[in-house]
């Protein structure tokens, strides 16, 4: 199989890129991605998860057992931070519901799985980003619906209690099985090579969603596509930059600051996009903002991880 764990490096490499072309094959020809709706999706979503819990070994946590603090930090500032963010830029530019209801899903999810490699890029300190993404995701089914009852329970028909069950079966769980998996099975060899395989699996189950959503709601992009990328990026970056100074607060090294501003700043988009699908299906402007955020996170994370290593170069020379 070793093939096809080159096939997935190349595929993390160029992850902005593959999500990119998925998003634009499904706006010109829906078809090609219309299959991925419904339970389609979850199944597609738990895939995701499932590969994310294959990467997590004793190592990792023994990394939250022996760093209670910097992990503490962490997750405080993930779940502080890009949801309270999020409602202040809705706010600030007057979104309308369903952008709001989008901005605020990204807001309250999880670190991106793919923020390990981001970090790794930029040099940072990737086990205590491993670490990071690791706790977030593990309280996500607590965190993300209180944090959505809180900030738009009001406003917006919602099934809290719905969707921490649902956390529970498509987030949680996965991880779960697929990291006990791995801490029995982490010596076969066949195991390795499914490993290796895995992270090329998730992009192209990232990008599925992506073009789902792309071939159901892209004729309404347009119909908010400035302000909508406005407030993503405003959300993405602002979180960046918090996210970097909180470890400064703390006294954290070069590589922590870094890191913890990419666990910040790149959201699992591709989870907010599928509990809009599930939880907000008749929401257009929902499902194309966690859709665009999911391109948005994706190219600004890797953007991010190669000028920090640019930065550094520059540096020593």
């Amino acid at each position: 199989m070793s093939i096809f764990a080159v096939i997935s490096h190349q595929l993390t490499r160029f992850t902005a890129p593959v999500i990119i072309l998925a998003s634009i094959t499904a706006f010109i020809e829906p078809a090609t991605f219309a299959w991925v709706k419904g339970d389609t999706q979850i199944l597609v979503l738990g895939i995701i998860m499932l590969g994310m819990g294959m990467t997590l070994g004793k190592a990792d946590y023994r990394i939250l057992a022996q760093r209670p603090l910097d992990i503490l930090v962490g997750a405080a500032a993930q779940y502080t931070i890009m949801p309270l963010v999020a409602i202040a830029v809705a706010k600030a530019l007057d979104l309308s519901t369903g952008l709001t209801l989008g901005l605020v899903l990204v807001g309250t999810c999880p670190g991106g799985v793919s923020s390990n490699i981001m970090s790794f890029l930029a040099k940072g300190d990737v086990a205590f980003s491993v670490g990071m993404t690791t706790v977030s995701t593990l309280l996500a089914p607590v965190m993300t619906p209180l944090w959505m009852m809180y900030l738009i329970g009001e406003t917006v028909d919602m099934d809290g209690w719905g969707m921490f069950k649902f956390m529970l079966l498509v987030t949680l769980l996965p991880v779960v099985i697929g990291s006990v998996c791995n801490m029995f099975f982490e010596h076969k060899p066949w195991f390795a090579d499914v490993r290796a395989v895995m992270p090329g699996v998730a992009v192209l189950a990232f990008a599925c969603i992506v073009g789902g959503v792309a071939a159901v709601h892209g004729h309404r992009f347009m119909e908010s596509a400035l302000v909508m990328l406005v407030a993503i990026a405003a959300h993405n970056i602002i979180g960046y930059i918090l996210g970097y100074y909180s470890g400064a607060l703390f006294g954290m090294d070069t590589a922590k600051k870094r890191t913890l501003a990419i666990e910040v700043g790149v959201q699992n988009a591709g989870l907010a996009t599928g509990l809009s699908a599930k939880f907000f299906p008749t929401n257009a402007e929902s499902a194309v903002a966690t859709a665009v955020a999911c391109v948005w996170h994706s190219v600004s994370g890797t953007v991010l991880g190669n000028l920090f290593a640019w930065w550094d170069k520059r540096k020593a020379q």
